[in-house]
């Protein structure tokens, strides 16, 4: 049985119709007349903006009821390409998606995001030619292009805000950059911001309160609320690294020395007090390596970063009620001894009612979902009812 979502005169463009059909359901001229309610002329009049754009395609296996099988229309996953980019301190993924985001080639390589923006950018462009070029895609069906970045980002101009740990890009104009090469939408947002879109969209859907937690050499959280994903109004929402976090008796440093989030329980601190202590750690993975080699201290200290990740966790839940946490990161991997510090502590501080059916876990979507997640941003953009309503009036 159809569910008629209705679209009213106003909102009846081809975007709207768009919109309505990217379930990747495919549906008859009648049933699409049935579900949105628009005269037989409009939705005919849509269907053929969509055609001649590509987003739409027929599909003839409808079930006949005598002579020809009725024509189908199915959104086109495959009417042009996107490119994600993960850019970290130490490492760069970049992604070929089709519109569906199936993953159609990868690179990934070494960097220093230190170099500055010029060297890094370069090689996400050499790398968006060679993907390009490998997977035998015409440059033209390039739609967008979609970049995280380990530091804040102005998302209404794409260019990082006084980022710590990027010398030489604050206030960058990395659209503009790339677009000097291919002249598309780009979009940039901060890496946990795509990272939490990455892990939502394949792992949590049903959880429309999301919050990822990235903790690796600084921690960040993506939050989710409604299905949408919340930057704030600058966006800057979600940089909880620098949240200052009361000392308590099982801390990892002494009463005076006062510290934020990212100074005692990201990797590189955890790592800092395992050397200090006599067990020698120079980065997070180091200190995985440790914890899977059962290094009592190192196991300790993890859990010991959960509970003050906990702590700051503990109100966020309390203030917002998500479903569902995902840690990720490259100290997640240290498993459940950090995932247990922050359960201690988030079941034991926020209020019960939004603990009640709170689901901690490790993030899951592996290597790939921030780059994912940055071709997710841009089919948020290129696939909007506006934007595809622009499209159409260009055909005119």
């Amino acid at each position: 049985m159809l569910t008629q979502v209705g679209i009213s005169p106003s909102q009846s463009g081809a975007g709207d119709l768009l919109h309505t059909m990217h379930d990747g359901i495919a549906r008859t001229k009648a049933e699409i007349i049935s579900l949105t309610g628009l005269a037989r002329s409009t939705v005919t009049a849509r269907i053929e903006q969509l055609l001649e754009l590509g987003l739409l395609r027929e599909h003839t296996t409808g079930v006949s009821t005598g002579g020809r099988p009725p024509v189908q229309y199915l959104f086109n996953e495959q009417a042009g390409v996107i490119i994600g980019v993960e850019l970290g301190a130490t490492h760069g993924i970049v992604a070929l998606t089709n519109l569906a985001h199936t993953t159609l080639g990868t690179e990934r390589t070494a960097i220093n995001i230190a170099d500055g923006p010029e060297t890094v950018l370069d090689w996400v462009l050499a790398s968006i030619a060679s993907l390009l070029g490998a997977s035998g895609v015409d440059p033209a069906s390039l739609m967008g292009i979609g970049i995280g970045v380990p530091g804040p980002v102005e998302f209404s101009s794409g260019r990082p805000f006084s980022p710590p740990i990027m010398p030489g890009w604050d206030r960058f104009d990395i659209p503009t950059y790339l677009q000097r090469t291919f002249d598309v939408p780009v979009l940039v947002d901060n890496d946990v911001n795509i990272l939490a879109l990455g892990e939502h969209a394949t792992e949590w859907t049903h959880a429309s309160d999301f919050i990822y937690v990235k903790v690796a050499t600084g921690i960040g959280a993506g939050i989710i609320v409604g299905g949408q994903l919340q930057r704030g109004a600058q966006g800057s929402a979600g940089d909880i690294g620098h949240v200052p976090v009361p000392y308590s008796a099982d801390s990892l440093r002494e009463p005076t020395d006062e510290r934020d989030l990212e100074g005692i329980a990201s990797g590189t601190a955890i790592a800092e007090h395992l050397t200090r202590n006599g067990v020698p750690a120079r980065n997070s993975k180091d200190v995985v390596e440790l914890v899977r080699a059962n290094s009592p201290e190192a196991i300790a200290a993890t859990r010991q970063a959960g509970r003050e990740l906990g702590e700051t966790l503990s109100w966020i839940v309390s203030l917002l009620n998500p479903s569902v946490i995902a840690i990720g990161g490259s100290i997640s991997h240290a498993g459940e001894h950090l995932l247990a510090g922050v359960r201690e502590v988030v079941y034991k501080r926020s209020t019960p009612l939004a603990t009640q059916r709170l689901t901690i876990v490790q993030a899951n979507t592996g290597e790939l979902a921030g780059a994912v997640g940055a071709t997710i941003l841009v089919t948020q953009r290129i696939l909007s009812p506006e934007y595809v309503d622009s499209l159409v009036a260009q055909l005119s």
